[in-house]
């Protein structure tokens, strides 16, 4: 991607450097299983609240160290280089909400090491990226950019995507598409539940294709092999590879993001043609929300 040069964002929180102290006390611990289940949701992209309400439990303190601005050139590089990606999002939902009638909130991106506090509760990096719609805010841990490479998701464009995925989660939150699927989801079994989150996911994959569709529109930022990388990227974290690649038999009504195949095929169609209306998900699964 050719992203360098190009506009940085001013709605970054750069909280790297704010360690949490050694000392800390958060009730219960993850434990072995917890913290096995942090690592599926961080390969899966999700929001982790839930879980980690869970695991982490009510109570305790976190001391944090006195901030200081990260030292290494990567970190410089990948705080760089995420806002950069945050802005080329802000300007194109700034412009498709405005076609609607409608006006942009655009979300605040936070970058940070190992622990960080949201509106969500008190979240591990090994959680990986995600959105707390109770502060409008994407939270990232930069080092997830090198677990996906490691899983076969390399390259600039696929860490764009996974940035832009998660303010397709934004996108969701404004446009109330998460309240009613939250909504929805307290009404039905797990299976259910699970299947309804699945949709939630693939439609994020499919605005982050739209988003990469108007960002590319005066064809100044993609390179040659850019597209493959994001396909790639989003193959590698379908349900059924992560399952598979952990030794264990896919099975479909435990997916809560799609498969690989799935999460391709949404990334493709808002790459493809750029329109938000024809990332609707549910629509298309029969489901009225």
């Amino acid at each position: 991607m050719k992203w360098r040069g190009r506009r940085s964002s001013s709605n970054v929180e750069d909280r790297r450097g704010q360690g949490m102290s050694r000392g800390a006390k958060v009730g219960g611990g993850m434990g072995v299983m917890g913290i096995v289940a942090a690592v599926v949701i961080f390969l899966l992209g999700g929001d982790p609240s839930a879980l980690l309400g869970q695991l982490l439990g009510g109570g305790g303190s976190v001391s944090s160290a006195p901030a200081r601005a990260p030292t290494s050139e990567q970190a410089q590089v990948e705080g760089e280089f995420a806002s950069v990606m945050l802005a080329e999002t802000e300007d194109t939902w700034n412009r498709v909400f405005q076609q609607y009638g409608q006006r942009y909130r655009e979300p605040t991106l936070v970058l940070y090491e190992d622990q960080v506090r949201s509106a969500c509760g008190m979240n591990s990096s090994a959680t990986g990226p995600f959105y707390c719609p109770g502060d409008y805010k994407l939270y990232l841990d930069t080092s997830f950019f090198n677990q996906l490479a490691r899983m076969g998701g390399a390259g600039d464009f696929a860490s764009a995507y996974v940035i832009a995925h998660e303010v397709g989660h934004h996108v969701q939150n404004l446009t109330g598409v998460l309240q009613k699927v939250r909504a929805y989801q307290s009404r039905v079994g797990k299976a259910d539940q699970n299947a309804l989150q699945v949709l939630v996911e693939l439609q994020a994959d499919c605005y982050a294709g739209v988003w990469g569709h108007h960002a590319n529109a005066k064809g100044d930022l993609l390179e040659r092999g850019d597209i493959e990388e994001g396909l790639r990227a989003a193959a590698a974290i379908g349900d059924d590879t992560l399952q598979q690649n952990a030794g264990r038999r896919a099975r479909p009504e435990t997916f809560t993001h799609g498969t690989s195949a799935q999460r391709k095929e949404w990334l493709m169609i808002g790459l493809r043609g750029g329109d938000v209306s024809a990332c609707d998900t549910f629509a298309q699964a029969g489901v009225s929300l």
